[in-house]
């Protein structure tokens, strides 16, 4: 049983699966070609149906199955499967949407030109032939191959335990390498790999990284990632683009392609594409996704990269058979092995020409005696009995060979005519001179290298095109964020879990007390609650109440008209349904010695290290361990060095030093922060120092900057003091922030009003003062979110629309002048 299964095992990997290195075709693929040939079945002859050659391969050389065969013959045929098609053929041959070949009694073939080459001095004993299935003929065991096709049109295949893998590559290029290497055969791989940069596939593509390509070519095995290639239109008039795909990887089915970014569409995987068509023709691949308005394409596409066959692996194995075993081969030993099968092929034909010319010069020479003495040789043919008796006597009186009386005595009455007798013996001096060629061709290696270096020049003119195939930088060098447009936008998020970003100039500076901008359509049952100025560039962390945190980029938060409502936070991370974010900040450039402080509704606080934070997966990971009905508030960055300031619905606030808290695990629950009431909850968190103002903001848009120095510093866990002074007029404290008088403030309401104003215009008042009216609400409207604008973007003219702080408030002229 061992002995058969090897038996086995070697007959798939020296008869079926693997190609050999000096012709590059597996014994089907010759066999298809061999048949041609013997069919006359060439480029210039009429086609032939394909049934008909399937019929003489099956019959006289491979007893296999005829639909493997005509597959075999279909893919021959195929330009966007081999780089040079070998069969040229008329009728359905597939397409590189996966659709079938019609059936072998339809379609016709001939061979290309190309092919021709492969067979070319086939009938000069240039290679060896071997007895067919039945022994009823012979068939070649390798083909002439004047051009490399093992490299310039790859290989894949399965044998036993073994597995090759070619790439197809250029002709002119490969050819230029086999030159080199001819020229100097101490030419190293990093020399060749100069002149053969990589793969050319026939679909173009392009290959990202040179690392693989380099260890395929130094060891015989590498990786190489190929991507589509895809150009950015702008659609119509419209602000919206789409990402039309040009190019695709080698072997990638286009359908197949189309389905599956539709499933990922439809499964949210990928969002931002609002349709996609194919719009394909027989110039070439063109297929459109439509992206929706604000997508930034280079995101879309770096989706598409990571989740489709837009980017697809291709592992090379230099695998092919040499000296009748496999071997697994690198770029120059391939090379080398073409080369030397195309110099016996060059010592064997010259040899065979040799011989005939030799034969050829052997006759003329008997008949150049003839003409010289014709009228006695007239005479004694004349004389003889039969032909054998004047052949006999040709040989013994004028010292011929027998096939040189022979010759004589076939020889036409017209060449006896003075114009041919000299055209015999200037044929037979030309033979002599042919013959002197060769045999100083066979005797000289250079003039082998130069015939050979002809006729790669030759295959050059006649072939040779331009590469495909681009090469760039490595994948893993290609930064999504730098193909981002890096500013500043606003990010705001829904109490239901909607977000957006918009242009940072979105809303114009208004005086203190304007009505304000429509933010969005008021939603029913839900209000915007947080507000986020960052740059495109920036990662984002989402902390939601229950204590989980996520992470995203700036530039993957969809953009939104002023008036739109946002895309739901679900849709771009996986947040449970019972959660909802309550803080977004942005990650630092620099993490050491920085800190994340948590404060929560019933006054616990924690420290803990950045860095624990800044590898977040997906699916997000713990922030802080929580009490039974308790959930985050404020998270803020800091370096430890500061004060935290805790301020509850009461009014009540207490400063005490960041040292109070000694950093704990991201998984650890927290300590004690201020000491509140039972139906009393902690409504904002900052850290500050001395040198800071605190503005104060109320749920009926009551405000006032107070001097961080008015709150004296107290010990952790203690009730704190009196940060406000609250009435039913003004109503509890929604939110504390940090400011300067150049500093813009943003104020949100539960209707969806949006106000932005100068802080300069907001006074600066005592700790126990109500505060003054920043903006006017309407009855049964609260103020639910406020976030300051910083310094860098207070740019715009502070009497903007003064015109419209003072309309009447059932919001007949409630919008500024954009």
């Amino acid at each position: 049983m061992k002995s058969c299964y090897i038996d086995y095992a070697m007959s798939v990997i020296i008869g079926r699966a693997l190609p050999d290195v000096r012709d590059g075709l597996k014994p089907v693929h010759r066999r298809v070609l061999y048949a041609m040939h013997d069919l006359g079945n060439y480029h210039n002859k009429p086609f032939l149906k394909s049934a008909r050659v399937v019929g003489d391969v099956i019959g006289k050389y491979h007893p296999h199955g005829d639909s493997a065969v005509y597959n075999t013959i279909v893919r021959m045929a195929q330009d966007f499967s081999l780089r040079y098609p070998l069969v040229d053929g008329q009728g359905n041959f597939g397409s590189i949407d996966g659709d079938s070949a019609a059936a072998m009694r339809y379609t016709e073939i001939r061979m290309q030109k190309m092919a021709e080459e492969m067979l070319a001095d086939l009938e000069k004993e240039t290679v060896d032939w071997q007895p067919n299935y039945d022994d009823s003929r012979k068939e070649p065991a390798v083909l002439p191959a004047k051009i490399p096709n093992l490299l310039i049109n790859g290989s894949t295949g399965i044998a036993v335990g073994m597995a090759t893998n070619i790439p197809p590559h250029n002709l002119k290029e490969i050819t230029q390498g086999l030159i080199a290497l001819l020229d100097d055969n101490n030419t190293s791989i990093e020399q060749l790999i100069k002149i053969i940069p990589g793969p050319d596939f026939p679909t173009a593509g392009a290959i990202h990284g040179v690392e693989g390509i380099r260890s395929a070519y130094r060891t015989g095995r590498g990786v190489i990632q190929i991507r589509s290639k895809y150009e950015i239109e702008e659609i119509g008039k419209t602000d919206r683009q789409r990402i039309v795909i040009t190019e695709l990887p080698y072997q990638v089915i286009k359908a197949k392609l189309i389905e599956r970014i539709a499933e990922l569409v439809n499964e949210k995987t990928i969002e931002g594409i609002s349709g996609i068509r194919d719009e394909s023709n027989r110039l070439g691949i063109r297929v459109c996704i439509d992206l929706k308005k604000g997508e930034i394409p280079a995101v879309v596409v770096n989706r598409l990269f990571k989740h489709t066959q837009m980017q697809e692996s291709f592992g090379i194995i230099f695998l092919a058979i040499h000296n009748g075993a496999p071997k697994v081969m690198n770029l120059k030993e391939i090379l080398s092995s073409f080369l030397e099968h195309r110099r016996e092929i060059i010592i064997r034909r010259t040899i065979f020409d040799l011989n005939k010319a030799k034969a050829k010069a052997h006759i003329l020479e008997g008949l150049k005696i003839a003409v010289e003495n014709i009228d006695p040789i007239i005479r004694l043919i004349k004389s003889a009995e039969g032909p054998t008796e004047a052949r006999d006597q040709l040989m013994s009186q004028y010292k011929l060979s027998e096939k040189q009386a022979q010759a004589i005595l076939e020889m036409r009455l017209q060449r006896l005519t003075g114009l041919e007798r000299d055209r015999i013996v200037k044929d037979y001096e030309d033979t002599l001179r042919e013959i002197e060629g060769l045999e100083r061709l066979l005797a000289s290696e250079e003039l082998i290298k130069q015939e050979m270096k002809r006729e790669f020049q030759e295959i050059l003119e006649k072939h040779g095109d331009e590469r495909r195939t681009e090469i760039v930088g490595q994948v893993d060098d290609i930064d999504i964020v730098d193909m981002i447009k890096q500013e500043d936008v606003i990010v705001t998020t829904t109490h239901k879990g909607y977000i957006k970003r918009m242009a940072i100039d979105t809303y114009k500076t208004q005086k203190r007390g304007g009505v304000g901008v429509k933010g969005a359509d008021a939603l029913e049952d839900d209000f915007y609650n947080k507000i986020f100025i960052a740059d495109t560039h920036a990662i984002i962390l989402f902390f939601t109440n229950r204590g989980m945190v996520f992470a995203k980029h700036v530039y993957n938060i969809p953009e939104a008209v002023r008036t739109a409502k946002g895309r739901n936070i679900a849709n771009l991370i996986p947040i449970p349904s019972d959660e909802k974010i309550m803080e977004v900040l942005c990650l630092p450039a620099e993490i050491e010695n920085k800190f994340l402080m948590f404060a929560t509704a019933k006054g616990v606080v924690k420290k803990s290290e950045l860095s624990e934070y800044t590898n977040i997966k997906q699916n997000g990971i713990r922030a802080l361990k929580l009490q039974d009905g308790d959930y985050i508030v404020s998270v803020r960055v800091t370096d430890g060095l500061k004060d935290v300031l805790l301020c509850s619905t009461a009014g009540k606030i207490i400063r005490f030093p960041e040292t109070d808290c000694r950093p704990l695990g991201r998984v650890s629950q927290g300590v004690k922060g201020i000491s509140i009431e039972e139906d009393e909850k902690i409504i904002g968190m900052e850290i500050i120092d001395d040198n800071v103002e605190i503005l104060s903001i109320t749920e009926n848009g009551y405000g006032k900057r107070t001097v961080s120095a008015d709150y004296r510093k107290q010990s952790r866990g203690g009730k704190g003091i009196i940060a406000m002074k609250l009435t039913e007029k003004n109503g509890d404290i929604i939110d504390i922030k940090p400011v300067t008088d150049k500093d813009d403030l943003m104020i949100i309401t539960d209707k969806g009003q949006v106000v932005r104003t100068s802080i300069a215009g907001i006074s600066l008042m005592g700790r126990t003062t109500q505060g003054v009216r920043i903006i006017k609400v309407k009855e049964g409207e609260k103020v639910v979110a406020v976030e300051k604008i910083a310094e860098a973007e207070h740019n715009e003219n502070n009497d903007t629309a003064a015109e419209n702080t003072n309309k009447k408030e059932d919001g007949s002229n409630n919008k500024v002048d954009e």
